[in-house]
């Protein structure tokens, strides 16, 4: 018997950017007395069903988007005599659908950090569920990864997760539903050992795979103390103490590393925080803007966001403490209109956003967007073929549409040729150049752009078009310019990088005094 995880995919670039987390995670989770997990990461190359035997098992874990592919390779699998188990976001929102499409044996909802473990020994001793609850297990629960059953020479960034959950709750984001509104925070300590790994194997860029990496802001402090919440306020204190101690010690770490994570847009009000980020060699962030109007950002439930030029000026903040954006922005949001395009990436560029994402409007699976338009949509459903468009994800990628819900003044090609005109425009090699200025050496410039070209292709290129030859002729590119910008990531081992030995933790974690953070707020 062996174990199978599998990342389901449906483009193979050869080379990955960012380590699918999830698949190590599960590696580690198997039990040692199973032997080590076979892993297949479709985003490199797919799946030989030949490696699948009888009396195997195959784990496959599916989000929204990957779903389809994920049904096909579990159909796969059981018709070779595995038993198929799915977990993944998607998989707990939608338990029962892999059983009707994915010919899944047992699904796992939730955390799969122990779940994972159970599930295989009910196999092995014949007496498995069919669907597992792991619910949201706390931070010191979470495993560090096997990256000793990864293949370095394929991905060029490694990924470590300090928290999950986030207590935000945008209209288009499903965290806040599956992960909870609680931050689970886990110990720097275990953090720090697991990104000590991964250098020593050679990477020196890591991506922290957060929910959101700024889980207290100072509105959740005031509030709580104009509240007279002590127990809220003394919790949000540790959380926050907890974040300074892991920035600290990752400040301590060789130079060379870099690390890029998720944060809010509040966090630019927070000057410590992204000074403590900086000296923590976290150079860059992912940050939602999502739209640039107050309409929009009312329609995402996002109106915590500034808009114009109190955003411009907001942007401008991370890159002057030393972090740089990668801004993300919806279009085909109802407030939209022809001059939203042009107006959001003229303040993309004028805001010195160094990466940019433009992704249209699509209602995920157990967000806000999405529970209204199924509403909208169950008295008289649009079907493709003999799918409700509510289930879009089961739909065949060359005949499903790129965009779901109607806009009430553009159609749904206006306002994907319009995004694919920003992207064109955001990421025109003079444009890229310039920005390219950002990095210290010709080498990182070239890295730059290598890199920017490739983000342009893998997720604009092979994403937007509807044009299935233009579609493979940008994962072509893909696959070249990935292969060229892996080289310029590759790092030298450092097998004799030290652990550092660690004092056992005080019962009572350290806490900012009333007096440190008055001062913040």
């Amino acid at each position: 018997m062996i174990v199978h995880l599998i990342n389901p995919s449906d483009n193979s670039f050869g080379t990955a950017v960012i380590t699918p987390r999830w698949l190590f995670v599960l590696a580690a989770a198997t039990p040692r007395s199973m032997g080590d997990p076979t892993l297949v990461d479709e985003s490199i190359e797919q799946l030989d069903p030949e490696t699948i035997h009888a009396g195997d098992i195959v784990g496959i874990s599916v989000h929204t988007g990957n779903a389809l592919r994920g049904y096909e390779v579990g159909k796969l699998a059981h018709e070779r005599g595995a038993t198929v188990v799915y977990g993944g976001i998607h998989a707990t929102l939608f338990p029962e659908e892999p059983f009707e499409y994915g010919a899944a044996d047992v699904v796992v909802k939730g955390d799969g950090d122990i779940a994972w473990g159970q599930v295989l020994r009910d196999i092995q001793a014949g007496c498995a569920g069919r669907i597992y609850d792991g619910g949201k297990i706390e931070g010191d629960d979470f495993l560090a990864a096997r990256w000793d059953l990864m293949q370095t020479d394929k991905y060029m960034w490694a990924s470590v997760q300090t928290i999950r959950g986030c207590p935000k709750h945008c209209s288009f984001c499903s965290v806040w539903r599956t992960d909870g509104q609680k931050p689970r925070q886990r110990s720097f300590e275990k953090v720090i050992d697991e990104i000590i790994d991964l250098r020593r194997l050679g990477f020196r860029f890591i991506a922290l795979a957060d929910d959101n990496f700024y889980p207290v802001t100072l509105t959740d402090l005031r509030l709580a103390r104009e509240q007279n919440n002590a127990e809220k306020l003394e919790s949000l204190l540790a959380i926050r103490a907890e974040r300074f101690s892991l920035m600290a010690e990752l400040a301590k770490l060789p130079k060379d590393m870099v690390f890029f994570t998720q944060i809010t847009m509040e966090s630019a009000e927070d000057t410590e925080y992204l000074d403590a980020m900086r000296r923590a060699n976290i150079k860059g962030a992912l940050v939602g803007v999502e739209a640039v109007t107050p309409e929009g950002l009312k329609a995402v439930f996002k109106d915590f966001n500034y808009s114009g030029d109190r955003l411009v000026q907001q942007l401008q903040t991370f890159r002057e403490h030393g972090v740089h954006v990668l801004g993300s922005f919806i279009f085909g949001l109802p407030t939209d209109k022809p001059s939203t395009f042009g107006a959001t990436v003229e303040l993309a560029l004028k805001a010195g956003v160094t990466f940019a994402q433009f992704v249209m409007m699509t209602p995920f699976p157990g967000t806000v967007d999405f529970g209204r338009w199924e509403k909208e949509q169950a008295e008289n459903p649009e079907m493709v073929g003999d799918i409700p468009i509510t289930r879009y994800w089961l739909i065949p990628t060359a005949i499903r549409p790129k965009m779901f819900t109607p806009h009430p003044s553009m159609s749904s090609d206006e306002i994907r040729e319009r995004t694919q005109g920003v992207w064109d425009r955001f990421y025109d090699l003079s444009a890229v150049w310039k920005r390219s200025a950002c990095t210290p050496t010709l080498r990182a410039r070239v890295a730059f752009v290598l890199l920017s070209k490739l983000y342009r292709q893998m997720y604009a290129g092979t994403g937007i078009s509807t044009d299935s030859a233009r579609r493979k002729k940008a994962k072509s590119s893909a696959r070249w310019i990935a292969r060229q910008t892996r080289k310029i990531f590759q790092s030298k081992p450092m097998p004799e990088l030290i652990y550092p030995t660690w004092e056992p933790r005080a019962k009572v974690r350290p806490q900012l005094t009333q007096v440190q953070i008055s001062n913040r707020i």
